[in-house]
């Protein structure tokens, strides 16, 4: 098969998933690593035998890359997006796909121009966990969907995280951070959001990093910390969804879809396993349903996924159309709190095809 050279952008936190999840599929190669802190891509590259560290520039430049993988912070995200579409290359990058609606238009209408293909993390709906779920969905276990409900809830990454000043910076916070894994998963359980309404909060406009290296240091924050919000999706049925870094600890569930015929527990959306559990009308309690869907996958199936869109033409399911209506949804809560009104959703997309039944890590070319 012909492989696919990727060359990745960013060689921080999550770097390491990628280079290591990516390994299964044989339609990849990681050709080479860049970082603005050069001796980070080298350590990589040595790391996980990555053959060359190249600066962006020569990353942009050669022509043998055909996919670059963003692993920016997100303020770099739209930036490095249009320099790799620009360059003829296409783009998968890390959650979210910009910091601004303005720019997730700008790159996806890029991208569909200069003919190349934009993919976008989270790609975990294409984990066993959510992949069951959309199949009980799809055969009709809870018949017509009625309501759906998501919840991320903590108290932020300051504790932890050795630089947690993004999180609470443009293009952080809960939704922008947390809410792409939840609002995917529901679009592909359900399908694209057709108007919302939320409020939001910042509760503490300062933050004390606690973690070590940075212990003591002040962020400011600048963007809202608590988002609460409803959607209305265009199949009927309507979601509430919560997203917060000011909750110490709750009891709530992670994702819930019900129906007319039954309820589902959905596991958390920023893992590829989990939990299914389904129960039945008039049952007393939910049953857990086995998995339909590998577990055994990883942060990279969405590249690898791509990668066979591009050898065998066919769509690619993290696309740059769901990114952004996800992109989209999200700043809509913040625009309806700001204004008092529902904000109608302006974007779509199309579900993203389900992953059929038996494919196992490194497999996608169904």
């Amino acid at each position: 098969m012909k492989k696919v050279k990727v060359g990745i952008i960013g060689c921080g936190n999550s770097s390491p998933q990628y280079l290591k999840n990516t390994k299964p599929y044989s339609i990849l190669e990681i050709a080479a690593v860049a970082d603005a802190m050069p001796e980070r891509a080298k350590a990589r590259a040595q790391e996980f035998g990555v053959p060359r560290v190249l600066t962006v520039k020569e990353m942009l430049a050669d022509p043998s890359i055909q996919v670059i993988c963003n692993l920016t912070t997100p303020l770099s995200h739209a930036q490095i997006n249009l320099a790799a579409i620009k360059a003829g290359k296409s783009v998968y990058v890390e959650k979210p796909l910009a910091v601004n609606r303005a720019d997730g238009r700008k790159t996806v209408a890029a991208a569909k121009k200069r003919g190349v293909r934009v993919g976008c993390a989270p790609d975990t709906f294409l984990g066993g966990g959510i992949q069951t779920s959309r199949k009980l969905i799809d055969d009709g276990w809870i018949g017509q969907p009625v309501a759906a409900t998501a919840f991320f809830t903590c108290r932020g990454h300051e504790r932890w995280h050795p630089d947690p000043e993004f999180y609470y910076q443009v293009g952080g916070g809960p939704m922008l951070d947390m809410g792409p894994y939840y609002l995917t998963a529901l679009v592909n359980l359900l399908g694209p959001v057709k108007r919302v309404s939320g409020s939001v909060r910042t509760t503490f406009p300062e933050r004390t990093i606690t973690s070590a290296g940075k212990f003591g240091q002040k962020i400011k924050v600048e963007v809202p910390t608590h988002v609460a919000g409803t959607l209305e999706f265009a199949c009927g049925a309507i979601g509430t969804i919560v997203t917060s870094f000011d909750v110490w600890n709750a009891n709530l569930p992670r994702i819930e879809i019900h129906g007319t015929e039954g309820s589902l527990s959905v596991p958390d959306p920023n893992g590829f396993g989990g939990e299914v559990k389904f129960c039945r009308a008039w049952a007393k309690e939910f049953a857990t349903v086995p998995h339909t869907h590998s577990t055994e996958v990883g942060r990279g199936i969405g590249i690898a996924d791509l990668a066979y869109g591009l050898v065998f033409g066919r769509p690619h399911r993290a696309n740059g159309d769901l990114a952004n209506h996800v992109l989209d949804v999200m700043f809509a809560f913040e625009e309806s709190s700001r204004t008092g009104r529902h904000v109608a959703i302006t974007t779509t997309c199309d579900r993203p095809a389900a992953l059929p039944v038996g494919l196992i890590a490194g497999q996608l070319d169904e």
